[in-house]
């Protein structure tokens, strides 16, 4: 997935400059999409397939039911950005700002955002089945009853998150940093027992 989202799918059309833009309702396929300024943009239901934006600004934008599948993210500033139950299956992420990003359920399965700076965002109740999370710095974030079956999370840092209610299954406490993470005692179990303890009553 990794190498799918750095070489990006082949697009067929460009669209420079896309300011002032409202892509509710609309389907886009194939659309390479060049410093953009979709700030304060509210989305609803847009389709996006196989696009790539490129430097875009999606600052303080909000999306929903909308859908990113296959896309790509690159240099993207994603502010203050707000996705609600959006599908952004097998999308890829790369050197973009997350910074106050709030996600509220959908389905980001297969999604890569390897090494990315998730300080302070906020996911909730969403699916991330076999995400590539590898070196996410997420301290602080709140990452609460997510789908993470399968996900790759090594050395991932979560110093100070919340992670209750979400699947730890694949988390191997060897290889992220858990320090003053919040978990539930459920999690403490798994954990307990990737770590080879004989847990009893």
């Amino acid at each position: 997935m990794a190498d799918r989202g750095r070489q990006g799918v082949p697009t067929e059309s460009t669209i420079r400059d896309w300011d002032d833009a409202d892509p509710s309702g609309k389907t886009y396929q194939r659309v390479l999409f060049i410093d953009s300024d979709l700030t304060e943009v509210d989305n609803r239901g847009g389709v996006f397939e196989e696009c790539t934006f490129r430097g875009v600004r999606f600052n303080a934008s909000t999306h929903t039911d909308a859908a990113f599948v296959n896309c790509t993210f690159a240099r993207c500033s994603l502010f203050d950005t707000t996705f609600t139950r959006c599908k952004m299956v097998g999308s890829f992420f790369d050197d973009c700002t997350y910074n106050l990003m709030k996600v509220a359920g959908g389905d980001w399965s297969f999604t890569a955002l390897p090494s990315a700076d998730l300080k302070g965002a906020e996911f909730t109740g969403v699916k991330l089945r076999e995400a590539e999370l590898s070196g996410i710095r997420a301290a602080k974030a709140t990452l609460r009853d997510l789908d993470l079956s399968g996900a790759s999370l090594q050395r991932a840092d979560f110093t100070g998150a919340d992670l209750r209610g979400s699947d730890l299954s694949t988390l191997d406490p060897l290889t992220v940093t858990l320090r003053d993470a919040r978990i539930d005692l459920t999690q403490a179990m798994v954990i307990a027992t990737s770590l080879g303890l004989d847990v009893r009553p």
